[in-house]
């Protein structure tokens, strides 16, 4: 049960990776960094939460 939980995260964090980088493609890169960072922490919020 657990390699299918690892595989979905590492293909859920690789689709994340590529869809931020066309998703911000003409932004500043400490903006999107910050923009990035707002969202995790609002998804890690929502988790706990």
């Amino acid at each position: 049960m657990w390699a299918i939980f690892a595989f979905f995260s590492a293909l859920f964090a690789a689709l994340t990776s590529i869809l931020a980088k066309i998703g911000i493609a003409g932004v500043n890169s400490n903006l999107a960094t910050a923009i990035r960072t707002v969202v995790v922490v609002l998804m890690a919020w929502g988790i706990v939460f």
